[in-house]
């Protein structure tokens, strides 16, 4: 029984973690990631200092203007759902 318990835990972990590193990676059909770069900084977002993708959106930390700023930018068209300093 407790052999049974333990390989169900660790199968459980196992899917677990398989599942979250799905969620984070771009859906099939989004934008490639250096299009998207290009497509900040030429609307002035440079330098890019940090990328991530998290929630099905690219996290990323740019300049514009001297001032760090956060975005949150939709993979699949590259439209910036989120901008605000980043203090």
């Amino acid at each position: 029984m407790n052999r049974r318990l333990a390989t169900l835990m660790v199968a459980a972990s196992a899917l677990a973690s398989t599942t979250a590193w799905a969620s984070s990676r771009p859906p099939s059909g989004a934008l490639p990631l250096s299009s998207l770069l290009l497509k900040l900084e030429q609307a002035g977002f440079s330098p890019v200092v940090e990328v991530e993708f998290d929630d099905g959106l690219w996290e990323i930390q740019a300049y514009k203007d001297n001032r760090k700023r956060r975005l949150k930018v939709d993979p699949m068209n590259g439209q910036i759902t989120s901008d605000r300093p980043d203090d």
